[in-house]
């Protein structure tokens, strides 16, 4: 199918404007289809799942069918979740940036109703919400229908999987006849279907499939890991690739949190993210993962639903998916908008078997990967690095510079080549334990105040251990005073510990071995990231 620029599809200059800031030049295939036949009025039913562009699909005729002038509500946009609504309602407000007048609201449950009210008040003339909080407006009368002459029903089969099948009826039934009726589905089970022909009139229907969307820009991996092992493969995956953002699944909310932790406690930027969480927790866990102060978000399948962030460089399965589609979902999350994607999946034994199915299903190539060896992470390191350093040969000028290791090769015995040698070992921040002398030994940066170094301990509050000690461990067992220990911060399953640097090394032999409160415990310098 050839491809379709938006210049070419008789759109209004600002939301052209709006479309080139997002950086869309062609419209994707359910884009090219669907948005000359919304535009037209028609009904229409369209098959598409997450990252197909679906949400600019009905968003962008949507914005230009809607009167600025006129403050009443005009679309309605039905959506299973509320992660899903606000990323609508984002999409739909950077898609109408040079709209003027155009107010676009998510109403949905968790929020207070109250502060929704008195937004409603203001008027909205499109509105994204919820099925259960939409219907509790409309009984209040706090939404108005009147004036509305569309109504989305997007991921519709996400909506009946939930239960909202007669919540979406209610909903339909207070709004006008004469109305254009759209609906978006990853798949038509029978209860879709039933709905499409009660509530639509003469409907076109759109298929986009889904085979040709989810795999071809992803390279797939898999890796035979033990149990116990899956952390640390992790990590040294993380460490190899060094992605920007990436999402690991698991498939239970406990495998989730103790993830996070076990991450957090390594010093990664990563954060849980499941269906026990408050609403305000998550809404903070998507935004910090959006901006990209969190880097790694852990989730479980339901939770990341509606997770819709186009930078994902990687996905880690690190239980392997229930569900043959799920795979799909999952690893849908990544390699968007024309990007190549990454995803890894973690197998043990017999679980291959089910990774056969997986393939099979969807018609797709996951190759065995060995793991990757220190060595190899180190080696990427200074690959990195010398890269960083042709940037800066290239495009900096370095004469001060130069003068400067001039002066320093003439008045001492060193060739530049150990000068490039010793930044080079200094970049890679590893500083050689066995020849360093104990007092600098070279922790590298810990993260800790000058002249310390902040240690991870795997043993927190969840193993009833108290400050007290930990603080009589180290310095029972290193000899140090117990009064030069810094800092104790107490998480419920690690601890960071700050003890001056002199003793940084002593405290790490000493303690090999220990066990606090019965447990044994491992203790490393902390991870600054």
């Amino acid at each position: 199918m050839e491809t379709l620029r938006f210049d070419e599809l008789e759109l209004s200059p600002q939301i052209l404007r709006g479309i080139k800031d997002m950086g869309f030049e062609e419209a994707s295939p359910i884009q090219a289809q669907a948005i000359p036949v919304v535009l037209s009025g028609r009904d229409v039913i369209g098959q598409a799942q997450t990252g197909s562009g679906k949400t600019a699909a009905f968003g962008i005729p949507m914005l230009e069918k809607v009167d600025p002038d006129n403050k009443k509500t005009q679309v309605i946009i039905l959506s299973p979740t509320r992660e899903l609504a606000i990323q609508v309602a984002d999409e739909i407000r950077k898609l109408s940036k040079y709209m003027h007048g155009i107010k676009i609201l998510p109403v949905y449950g968790g929020q207070d109703i109250t502060k929704q009210i008195r937004s409603l008040k203001g008027g909205a003339q499109i509105i994204i919400g919820t099925p259960g909080r939409v219907m509790d407006h409309l009984r209040r009368k706090t939404i108005r229908c009147e004036h509305v002459h569309t109504v989305v029903l997007d991921e519709a089969d996400e909506m009946l999987n939930m239960g909202f099948r007669e919540d979406i009826e209610t909903i339909l039934s207070y709004i006008p006849e004469e109305r254009q009726t759209v609906l978006f589905s990853a798949t038509m089970p029978k209860a879709i279907l039933d709905i499409t022909k009660k509530y639509q009139k003469d409907a076109v229907t759109i298929k986009v499939v889904k085979k040709e969307l989810t795999v071809p820009s992803i390279d797939q991996y898999y890796y035979d890991v033990k149990r116990k092992d899956k952390v640390d493969v992790l990590t040294r995956l993380l460490d190899y690739y060094d992605p920007k953002l990436s999402i690991v699944f698991c498939n239970t909310k406990r495998m989730v949190d103790e993830l996070a932790s076990e991450l957090q406690g390594r010093g990664y930027f990563a954060e849980g993210l499941h269906g026990d969480m408050k609403q305000s927790q998550r809404d903070r866990v998507m935004n910090s993962f959006r901006n990209g102060k969190t880097e790694i978000l852990i989730a479980t399948d339901v939770a990341a639903r509606g997770i819709d962030v186009d930078d994902v460089e990687a996905v880690f399965n690190f239980d392997i998916p229930q569900d043959d589609e799920y795979y799909v979902h999952r690893i849908g999350r990544t390699g968007r908008a024309g990007r190549t994607g990454r995803a890894f999946t973690f197998v043990r034994g017999k679980e291959v078997y089910k990774l056969k199915d997986i393939q099979r299903y969807c018609k797709t190539k996951i190759l065995a990967q060995p793991i990757p060896t220190s060595e190899d992470v180190a080696q990427i390191k200074m690959e990195k690095i010398m890269d960083k350093i042709e940037q800066i040969i290239d495009e900096e000028d370095l004469t001060d510079m130069i003068n400067l290791i001039d002066e320093q090769v003439n008045e001492s015995d060193y060739t530049s080549m150990d000068i490039a040698a010793a930044f080079l070992k200094m970049a890679l921040g590893e500083g050689d334990s066995s020849e360093a002398d104990d007092a600098n030994y070279n922790f590298g940066d810990t993260g800790a105040e000058d002249g310390m170094v902040r240690l991870f301990i795997n043993i927190g509050k969840k193993q009833k251990v108290k400050p007290g000690d930990i603080l009589g461990a180290l310095a029972g067992e290193s000899g140090m005073p117990g009064k030069l220990v810094g800092a104790i911060d107490m998480y419920d399953k690690y601890t960071f510990v700050e003890v001056p640097c002199e003793y940084g090394k002593e405290v790490l032999q000493a303690m090999k071995n220990v066990k606090i409160k019965g447990k044994s415990i491992s203790i490393e310098p902390a991870n600054s990231k």
